[in-house]
């Protein structure tokens, strides 16, 4: 992430010079959880998406089906970066960017996401027991899930962390995988924001891949490894990528501005576009405007249900819930 245009802006107030407003983001980072403990989230339902438009559904190329502000009253809530979400849609797993991991269960009412139940809080361990939070892997941006096995994105230190998954789901044994000197080699605030696995049908064939904030993309696994770009559009930063079960990839970006604030964009990329020196766009299917409900957008899950796939999208509020939400929006896209 970067601390001045986001981070440094919300809690500074714009008042405050970069180096201050750094210093009192770190300072609102909580500490994670010493261990799995079971937490209470409210749930405050959202029925529509535009505030000014009520009975608007569709919105670009997606239909908004429900949405969720959720709140704790523990400290170390929040700071959502990555998302997944179960086949079936019935479990949730968002990681925050202090190496910790909510697990939860949706819950719905009358096809409508209606809270998050047995909802859990554990911190990131690594395979010697140390909890990643207090290595040089502390700053998790990015997360990606298939089956048994996860990765997670760290920032400052551009590393990709591979996790294993227990019979709870719990994330352990975290490893740190190969990464490429170019990966290494991205200024300190701009690691991977974005974490996915290409399906297995896709000419990608089930690689890794990862988007820095700045659009720097790179295929960390597979035959096809390498490196390409994301072109940049509109003031617009990647926060987060999921792949649809036909290889076609949706790109979640971000942008903020003092007088603008949050603005959230969704791009399509054909499954054949991303690929080692290629300069990757897309069609926009989403994009918000001023009256739309939402905030810091920067986690992406895809499932299906029967034949509609669903997009989630979580927000990360910074640990701040004075100036900032954290939201659960859920849509369905059009065929």
């Amino acid at each position: 992430m970067r601390l001045f245009t986001r981070r440094n802006l919300l809690i500074g107030g714009g008042a405050l010079t970069a180096a201050s407003a750094a210093g009192a983001a770190f300072a609102q980072r909580p500490q994670a959880f010493r261990n799995a403990t079971r937490i209470t989230v409210a749930a405050q339902p959202i029925s529509r998406l535009s505030a000014t438009d009520p009975d608007r559904t569709q919105f670009g190329s997606l239909f908004f089906r429900s949405g969720l502000n959720l709140k704790s009253d523990v400290a170390a809530f929040g700071g959502f970066s990555g998302l997944w979400r179960s086949a079936k849609g019935q479990e949730i797993v968002a990681l925050a960017d202090n190496a910790q991991v909510l697990k939860a269960r949706i819950e719905t009412s009358d096809g409508r996401l209606s809270g998050l139940s047995n909802a859990v809080m554990a911190p990131l361990l690594l395979n010697d027991g140390r909890p990643a939070r207090r290595s040089r892997y502390y700053d998790t941006e990015s997360l990606a899930v298939s089956g048994n096995v996860a990765f997670v994105g760290v920032e400052r230190n551009h590393a990709v962390i591979r996790y294993e998954r227990d019979r709870e789901g719990s994330l352990v044994e975290g490893v740190p995988i190969t990464v490429p000197k170019e990966l290494k080699d991205l200024s300190r605030n701009g690691g991977l924001e974005a974490l996915s696995l290409a399906p297995q049908r896709s000419t990608l064939a089930g690689a890794l891949v990862g988007i820095a904030e700045g659009g720097k993309g790179f295929i960390l696994t597979g035959p096809r490894q390498g490196a390409f770009e994301v072109a940049g559009r509109d003031g617009y930063d990647v926060t987060d990528l999921a792949f649809l079960d036909t290889g076609d990839a949706i790109i979640l970006e971000r942008r903020f501005s003092l007088f603008g604030g949050f603005g959230c964009r969704l791009r399509r990329v054909t499954s054949s576009a991303i690929k080692a020196g290629a300069s990757v766009d897309g069609e926009t299917i989403y994009e918000s405007a001023a009256s739309h409900q939402i905030d810091n957008m920067e986690g992406l899950a895809v499932h299906r249900e029967g034949d509609e796939t669903i997009l989630t999208l979580i927000s990360d509020n910074n640990f701040n819930a004075n100036l900032q939400r954290t939201l659960l929006l859920e849509f369905s896209l059009v065929a």
